[in-house]
């Protein structure tokens, strides 16, 4: 069977959850979901619909956001995304990986240990689903090198709400909690 041509679909939008539960998080976020539009095939061609949320504005005005679908096509799956933090070579923006926050987790350890010891408990406070705003009016910390604490933040906010997602007959944001907790010990 040939492929079948495929046409993007883009849809932008806002969306705020701010939940105190993982499952309250993860269900809300599905709700949203459901109202998507369908893909389907016409005249020939695969028609593909695809989203993006804007889900955090950081003080700069820059925005994180999700998109779907993403690589791996589950269904439910998306990418986290933040403008002009990590870019491909081309330019557009690149979702932050797991291995882009802990080099930059890594930067800052090394840069002053009881101030990250403070970061680490930042992050529980996340994995623990406070949102971020709150945590950050609360501390003064700041480092001098890579991401700003709001972006890391709300980055680790929405990849623990990914993995939620993902894994959730597993253990979810368990998994990249445990991975931070292991390295950084």
């Amino acid at each position: 069977m040939a492929d079948i041509p495929k046409k993007y679909v883009f849809h932008q939008s806002s969306l705020k959850i701010t939940k105190n539960t993982r499952k309250a998080l993860r269900d809300a976020l599905i709700q949203e979901f459901l109202k998507e539009d369908g893909g389907y095939v016409k005249d020939g061609i695969k028609y593909v619909q695809a989203y993006r949320y804007d889900v955090e504005t950081l003080k700069d005005g820059k925005k994180i956001y999700i998109q779907r679908p993403a690589h791996l096509n589950k269904g439910m799956d998306f990418q986290v995304c933040a403008e002009g933090l990590v870019k491909y070579k081309n330019g557009k923006d690149k979702p932050p990986s797991h291995s882009d926050i802990f080099k930059d987790l890594k930067l800052k350890k090394s840069e002053d240990s009881n101030k990250f010891s403070q970061l680490k408990e930042m992050i529980h406070r996340v994995w623990n689903c406070e949102e971020p705003d709150d945590i950050i009016k609360k501390s003064s910390i700041s480092f001098t090198g890579g991401f700003s604490i709001e972006s890391i933040l709300k980055i680790i906010k929405w990849l623990f709400i990914e993995q939620d997602m993902t894994y959730w007959s597993y253990d979810g944001r368990d998994m990249l909690k445990s991975a931070i907790d292991e390295e950084f010990k």
